[in-house]
């Protein structure tokens, strides 16, 4: 699976969230969340943790 920054993807946990950085050794950071009183930037995730890409950036 290829995720890019700026993709939107649902993570297994049932999450979806943006990717605001992909790194070299597939970590990621993702914001979840849809409002100032639930998000959540988590900077512990990797591809590993995707279960599918919603929308990707190039679209």
């Amino acid at each position: 699976m290829v995720i890019k920054e700026f993709d939107t993807v649902l993570l297994k946990d049932g999450r979806k969230g943006d990717v605001m950085e992909v790194f070299p050794d597939g970590s990621l950071i993702i914001d979840t969340g849809t409002s100032p009183g639930d998000w959540e930037t988590l900077y512990d995730k990797t591809i590993e943790d995707v279960e599918k890409v919603v929308h990707t950036s190039e679209e």
